[in-house]
């Protein structure tokens, strides 16, 4: 098995959007609408499948949920697949999704985070194909710092190409935007400095290997298992080491801290050459931080462990290619991450 990597999107190319997870809510619709106008109008055909439903915490039953996550990945004619946002349990869709079927069938690019980290880590795992760790369509509309780059630009770039990532320096502290009352939002509320930190000394980062990681509150129950076999994909594609990346979503730091031990007792973090770590609101304990956390649970990797990337649950968003070849750099005057599709 090697990286497969979809074909670039072109204008004309058509778009589908599922909620294997959560769907919208009524009240929520009009952004959408927006979000679904703005991928139209960088030329893109959009196909809205029947599995949105807003009303409770999933879309629609599991074996319809993932009939339409398959019908498109499998549609020759639908050269990607985006949902409105994460959610809480598609892990229900992991039994019931052709894994073969999925490896035979040409690739199409699966974007997402939060719960979606769920479906495209072992996506790229199980049949090799890239996936995108980055901003889900209703997170779309707003324009993307400098520095930055859109899930767009991502799945519009050709293999081979190289692009780097730097942070912009600013992010949110608390909440987000009230779709309802602001359907047509375009600009993040960046209230707050933040750069990245090393977590596990001090000193200079250079770091190569190919990128896999997501949502450490989804991937945690996935740990172990043959859709998690992070392993064999490094020794097959990457028998370098990878750069792993994680973010915690919302868990308090007790949890994140025995989430993490759990996955590194799994072997998730065996092949790491350094581990990047997602910026978080999530709480800390009294006694415990959130990078308190992740230290005490992955210092014994004895690898650079980078915090307070913009890979998480806190905007603005940095996409992050599962399968990609990655180099990331942290020193006191210069932070990069850069990505090769190839």
């Amino acid at each position: 098995m090697t990286v497969r990597y979809p074909s670039p999107l072109r204008p004309g190319d058509r778009v589908g959007v599922t909620s294997p997870s959560s769907g919208v809510a009524k009240g929520l619709r009009e952004r959408l609408g927006v979000a679904v106008r703005d991928v139209q109008d960088r030329g893109y055909e959009v196909v809205v499948g029947q599995c949105m439903d807003g009303f409770g915490h999933v879309s629609a039953s599991a074996a319809d949920r993932a009939s339409e996550l398959m019908s498109m990945l499998t549609d020759p004619t639908v050269k990607a697949v985006v949902p409105p946002w994460g959610g809480e349990t598609a892990i229900d869709l992991i039994p019931l999704l052709d894994w073969d079927e999925l490896r035979e069938a040409e690739p199409t690019w699966l974007v997402g985070f939060s719960d979606m980290s769920t479906l495209i880590t072992p996506m790229t795992l199980l049949t090799g194909t890239a996936t995108v760790h980055g901003n889900n369509l209703m997170d779309t509309p707003y324009r993307v710092p400098e520095g930055l780059r859109s899930w767009l630009d991502i799945v519009a770039a050709p293999q081979g190409q190289r692009f780097t990532q730097t942070p912009p320096g600013r992010h949110r502290t608390t909440g987000f935007d009230d779709f309802a009352a602001h359907p047509d939002i375009r600009e993040y509320t960046l209230d707050a400095a933040g750069a990245w930190t090393r977590l596990d000394g001090s000193g200079d980062v250079e770091a190569e290997g190919r990128l896999i990681g997501g949502c450490i509150e989804t991937l945690c129950n996935l740990a172990g298992t043959a859709y998690l076999d992070v392993s064999t994909f490094a020794r097959v594609e990457s028998p370098d080491g990878l750069l792993v990346f994680v973010e915690a979503a919302g868990d308090d730091a007790f949890t994140i801290c025995r989430n993490l031990h759990g996955m590194r007792l799994a072997g998730f973090f065996d092949q790491a050459n350094a581990v990047l770590v997602g910026r978080t609101n999530a709480p800390d304990n009294r006694s415990l931080s959130q990078h308190e956390a992740v230290l005490d649970a992955l210092g014994p990797l004895n690898v650079p462990i980078i915090a307070d990337i913009e890979c998480g649950h806190v905007p603005p968003y940095m996409p992050i290619v599962n399968g990609a070849r990655g180099r990331i750099v942290h020193t006191p005057s210069r932070s990069e991450l850069t990505q090769a599709l190839d």
